[in-house]
């Protein structure tokens, strides 16, 4: 080799090498800016993040350390998850490590996590398997989800009582007699139901006021309370009734219970400067003979009250069979309904979904009507707990699906503006076998685009087997059908479900929104709902809005849709067809 050669050979090898070295040194450059950009955003990161291996935790963020009040020096390599869970959950903690281990991806769950310090909190927590200095690991997020837990209590507790004369209301009721029937048929004894509704009370309103007849529901409350022993429930239905759940109650002990109720009204009330003279009508049912549930001794116990009030009030009643006229009016009812299916004797009504940021008008609720050839018009709630008991909802429900289709896609091809169409599931009707199909069927029998579609199912619907039921509403988020949560805030909603549910959309139940402009209570309990549904991303939607008074509050609040008689009763399609070229809620002030 010349010298000439063997030079530039060494030229072209210090060429290559200085090529090499900065190639080096931008990867390193590349490494380092990823490294600084990795600690900033778990740095600013608002949720604990943590990187686990071998049951220790490898890495954790500040919020995390923040989180629980460790430094990274007291928990790296030194803790693991066993150490900040209450060890009653510990198995829960075992098993979910050992899935991640074996690579399969977690879902969020709920654990009691414990501070440095020995607190606990609730948190919300979900991992999935990664790899880390080549060996199996999980990374995964907590979040304290204590504000959200105490919304939730809130909410519940609000619910449970009548926030007029703070009995129990219905809701509660239902679930203490769930437990007095589960004691009564264990240890063969008795329940008694007293049915308590006041004589001639629409007259103390009519006259004197709501306000004043509000003062004395919560004057009778107090004093019925002090006749009962403390193993019985008194709660109030609503209005001026009052139920009494008497458990190990005979019909001996129930009669004197009776007789010392009708005492209490034996004495004025004084009321708002009035003195009141107020009597009471009571009707027994007594479990097991008059019923086996509480529905059916309800019923049994109102028709005993009503014979009171036939045999001049101010008594009670026994419930006897003879007094129950309503299996009969039932029987006809269903021969009514079937026939009604073959005649097409339903109709659709359309209650306008009003935005409250514009006036617009951007969907319609679907609502059922009977016209009855003999009866004219008969409006739902008088038959649709016959058509759930027999079965017919089914067929009802799906006729109301398609018809609800065909009649959004008829204003569409009107040129009509787009809007959603709400269609009420029952619970029986979303529980059926292929209601997914169903609905498949009256969007493509309809033209309908499934975005248009807004189904509304109860909170005590989807939380009846609703791991099961998550399955059916997923399907049919897949399928690109809106979902709504109706009468929420009256049901069992958890907030760990409520976030896996696909739903978009909650409906403050009417209850709450009826006495909104003065009570306290339900103020709170739509507020809360409100603040829920922005903090979950939901369109929040008050039903029966019917005073400028509820709007105003509700716009407040920051509510972004209403519906009630303030804006329009449910109307046929073609008065609907008109509102929505008119759109006479925009721009107005109320």
């Amino acid at each position: 080799m010349t010298v000439a050669a063997g030079k530039t050979i060494l030229e072209q090898d210090l060429s290559d090498a200085a090529g090499g070295a900065g190639e080096f040194a931008r990867h390193a450059l590349s490494l380092a800016e990823q490294g600084e950009m990795f600690r900033s955003t778990m740095d600013a990161a608002q949720v604990g993040i943590f990187i686990l291996q071998d049951r220790r935790f490898k890495y954790a963020n500040p919020f995390f350390l923040r989180l629980f009040g460790f430094t990274a020096e007291e928990l790296v390599d030194r803790l693991g998850p066993l150490d900040i869970v209450v060890p009653e959950q510990h198995p829960v903690v075992l098993e979910q490590m050992q899935q991640r281990m074996i690579g399969v991806n977690g879902h969020n769950y709920e654990l009691t996590a414990v501070r440095k310090n020995g607190s606990t909190f609730p948190a919300m927590v979900r991992g999935s398997p990664v790899t880390f200095g080549g060996q199996p690991a999980s990374v995964g997020t907590v979040l304290d989800v204590s504000a959200q837990k105490a919304a939730e209590q809130r909410i519940r507790e609000l619910a449970d009582f009548d926030v007029l004369t703070g009995l129990p209301n219905r809701r509660l009721l239902r679930d203490r007699f769930a437990q007095l029937l589960a004691g009564a048929e264990r240890d063969g004894s008795a329940i008694a139901l007293i049915f308590l509704d006041l004589d001639h009370f629409k007259r103390v309103n009519d006259s004197l006021g709501h306000s004043v007849g509000d003062d004395l529901l919560c004057e009778v409350a107090r004093r019925v309370d002090t006749v009962i022993r403390r193993v019985d429930t008194v709660a109030r239905l609503g209005g001026d009734e009052f139920i009494f759940a008497l458990p190990a109650t005979h019909t001996a002990a129930a009669t004197e219970v009776a007789r010392r109720l009708l005492e209490v009204f034996g004495k004025p009330f004084a009321v708002a400067g009035h003195e009141l003279t107020v009597t009471g009508s009571l009707g027994i049912s007594v479990f097991p003979q008059d019923g086996e549930d509480l529905e059916t001794l309800l019923k049994n116990a109102d028709a005993a009250m009503y014979k009171a009030k036939e045999l001049g009030r101010n008594t009670f009643q026994f419930y006897n069979s003879a007094m129950n006229t309503a299996t009969l009016e039932r029987l006809l009812m269903e021969s009514n309904l079937r026939r009604a299916l073959i005649q097409e004797e339903f109709t659709l009504f359309y209650q306008p979904l009003v935005s409250l940021q514009s006036g617009l008008v951007i969907g319609v609720e679907a609502l059922i009507r009977w016209q009855h050839p003999d009866l004219g018009m008969i409006m739902p709630d008088r038959f649709i707990h016959v058509a759930e008991e027999t079965g017919l909802i089914n067929q009802i429900g799906d006729w109301v699906l398609c018809e609800a289709c065909r009649q959004a896609q008829r204003w569409v091809k009107a040129g009509l503006p787009p809007l959603i169409m709400a269609v009420n599931v029952a619970p029986v009707q979303f529980r059926q076998a292929g209601f997914v199909e169903v609905v498949a069927g009256a969007l493509a029998a309809s033209g309908l685009e499934a975005s248009r579609l807004e189904l509304e199912v109860t909170e005590r619907t989807v939380m009846h087997d609703a791991d099961i039921n998550l399955g059916t509403l997923s399907a049919l988020h897949r399928m690109g059908v809106e979902l709504s949560l109706d009468d929420f805030g009256t049901g069992y909603s958890s907030l760990a479900y409520l976030k896996r549910f696909p739903v978009g959309k909650l409906k403050i139940d009417r209850s709450f929104i009826n006495d909104l402009e003065t009570d306290a209570d339900d103020q709170a309990i739509a507020s809360t709902i409100v603040s829920m549904g922005r903090n979950l991303r939901l369109t929040v939607l008050a039903e029966g809005v019917e005073t400028i008074e509820q709007l105003a509050l509700l716009r407040k609040m920051g509510c972004d849709m209403a519906q009630g008689y303030h804006f329009s009763r449910p109307l046929p399609a073609e008065q609907i067809a008109d509102l929505l070229r008119q759109q006479p809620f925009m721009n107005r002030n109320d």
